[in-house]
């Protein structure tokens, strides 16, 4: 899945538009316009697609973490990453939906996926640590249609 499915994705089941997506990645401190935005959602055949980086979706998600949440305490904008793994996406949405261990359970529920505790746990750890996990692109898939399903 690319960083552009991602963003699809995450458009669709969140409801947002594209002038809304615009301003979130701006929140981040990334001024964008909503015609960069539409570019991004484009099919890969379709004329003007352009390829949305890690470093972009980053700031997609630190822009929603800021949107639903507000901004940092210490009032500075996170530094984005260079590579996003979906680990990382993964505890961006958590973070910013506000979603405990529960909740991030029931939308996997939703999205008629079973996730154990012990498995979800092993996402949120660092990397390097011994129960450490890869997020596989099918569980954020998962993960993403259950957010649609949610309400």
């Amino acid at each position: 899945m690319t960083n552009n499915d991602t963003l699809r994705r995450l458009r669709y089941a969140l409801d947002i538009s594209d002038i809304k997506v615009a301003e979130i990645i701006s929140l981040s401190g990334h001024p964008t316009a909503a015609e960069e935005v539409s570019n991004w959602l484009k099919r890969e055949d379709e004329a003007d697609h352009t390829e949305l980086s890690d470093t972009l979706l980053c700031h997609f998600l630190d822009g929603l973490i800021i949107e639903k949440r507000g901004p940092h305490p210490s009032g500075k904008n996170p530094e984005p990453q260079e590579f996003l793994s979906n680990n990382e996406a993964l505890k961006k949405l958590r973070i910013a939906l506000e979603l405990k261990e529960e909740d991030v359970l029931a939308v996997f529920k939703n999205a008629e996926f079973i996730v154990t505790k012990a498995e979800l746990g092993s996402f949120f750890r660092k990397e390097g640590h011994r129960n450490y996990r890869k997020v596989p692109e099918q569980v954020l898939r998962k993960f993403i249609r259950g957010l649609s399903k949610k309400d």
